[in-house]
Parts: structure tokens; sequence; C-alpha cells
């Protein structure tokens, strides 16, 4: 039996080894220290001001992070929950209200002017209607996130088809494929990227919109916190909420961009 040491190791792609130690190169081209440093600057530079400036106005880090840890858990997960439902549920909707469209110039100059005046309309509207229109507070909230955010899908979606090189189309069109094999073969991985920058845009936007969808009747979530707060008149609360409000969208970025490295990374092949 040959030595288990003595045969040859499969060597690793370069492309790969490449895309594992990218992050690195940005922190030795110094993008990642220059970030940690304006990071530390706004930290030293909040305490500094908290000793000049009203308390009520700029708390101390020692007071919000005392608030922090003593904030209830379940209102994050809540307004964590309620994003993601209301993400899933407005992709899946604006993506097929995409393909339904697509290549119809007819059906797209029907729809298209009311996913318009979805976008118009400001999210505070939204929230409005969604008071006079329905009982439920958890739907509320779930109409006013999913009318704000599937636009952006739907037009995003739509342009991204659009972009597929119609040649492209025409010569897959050639083998007569099913529906289901044209849609996996040819518009998906064609519109990855844009749909992964439509979940970037939306997300943020998911932010900061479900916290005012929560400030009007909710009794859980970040946004029924932050009215707690401004009731009490509790500060150190409101930014120990919004503390948490960035480290939640950090954290999604985060997540996004891993996907994004891993469903783009034949573009670094």
């Amino acid at each position: 039996m040959p030595d288990d040491a003595a045969r040859p190791r499969p060597e690793i792609p370069i492309s790969t080894v490449a895309a594992r130690t990218s992050w690195l190169r940005a922190w030795v081209d110094g993008k990642g220290l220059i970030r940690v440093a304006s990071m530390l600057v706004f930290i030293v530079g909040w305490q500094i001001g908290s000793y000049f400036v009203p308390p009520y106005i700029m708390p101390g880090w020692g007071k919000i992070l005392h608030s922090l840890v003593n904030l209830p858990i379940y209102d994050t997960e809540m307004t964590i929950l309620r994003v993601l439902v209301s993400m899933i549920g407005s992709f899946i909707v604006g993506l097929g209200l995409s393909l339904l469209i697509f290549d119809r110039p007819a059906l797209e100059a029907f729809f298209l002017p009311y996913v318009r005046l979805l976008m118009a309309v400001p999210a505070v509207c939204w929230v409005v209607f969604s008071i006079l229109w329905f009982k439920g507070v958890e739907f509320r909230i779930f109409f006013v996130m999913f009318v704000t955010c599937m636009p952006v899908f739907v037009i995003d979606s739509l342009d991204a088809m659009k972009a597929v090189p119609a040649d492209l189309r025409h010569m897959v069109s050639s083998f007569r494929p099913d529906p289901i094999q044209k849609l996996t073969k040819i518009m998906l991985p064609g519109i990855v990227p844009n749909l992964l920058t439509s979940w970037k845009i939306n997300f943020t936007l998911a932010i900061r919109v479900v916290t005012i969808a929560e400030l009007v009747g909710a009794l859980s979530g970040i946004g029924h916190g932050l009215e707690l707060a401004e009731e009490m008149f509790t500060i150190a609360d409101v930014y120990a909420w919004t503390l948490i409000l960035v480290l939640i969208l950090l954290a999604f970025e985060t997540a996004f961009a891993f996907v994004e490295r891993r469903a783009l990374r034949w573009r670094n092949a």
C-alpha cells in the first residue's frame, strides 16, 4: 500500500485562492484599516462631545451600552422577522410580475404605471392607509412593507431581463426549451447580479420603513421600543435602538456580500 503522504495532493485553483484572499488584500491595501480608524474616530469623538453637550442630546457610551444590554431582545427578533417575511413576499410577487409582463408589451404598458404609482407614494401615507383599511397590526406592517419593497423588485428584475442579450435568448429558443428551462438557464443566471443589488437596496429601505410601521399600533418591535423611549424621554434607549438597527443592517450587508461573492465567483475565474 503506498504511503498517503507520498500521494500527490490536488492543487487548489488559482481563482479559488484569489477569492479566499480578496478580503485580505483589501486590508493590505489599507481599506479595512481606514474603515476601522474612521469608526474609532467617531466613537472617541462622540465620547468627547458627550462631556460638553447635555446628556439628553448626546449621552456617553456608558449610558448607551447600559441601555443596549437591557433592551428586550424579543423586539429585535420581531422586527427582523417582519422584515424577512415582507421581503420574501415582495420578492416572490415582484419577480413573478416581472416574468409575466416581460416580452409582453401590452401587459407591461398596463401594469407598469401602477407599479410606478406605488413607488411614488411615501411610506408614511401607506402607514395611514393601513390604519384606516385594516384591523390587524401584523397585516398593517406587512402591507406597508410589501407595497414599499415590491415595486423595486419589479423594476429592477424587469430591467435586468431586458438587458439579457437578445441573440443569446434567440439562440436558446432555437433548442425549443420549455418555460422552466428558459427561466433557469437564461433568465435567472442573467439577472442574479441585479437581484442581489435589489435585495441590498430594499433591505436598507425596509429597515427604515419597518420602524415607521411599528410606531403605530404595534406592541412589539424596535419601532414600539422607540415609541416607549420617546414617551419616557430616555434618550439613551433611543440611541441604543438606533445602534441595533445599524448593527442589523451591517450584519445583513455582510451576509449579502458573502452570497454575492459565492454567486458571482465566476467573475474572478
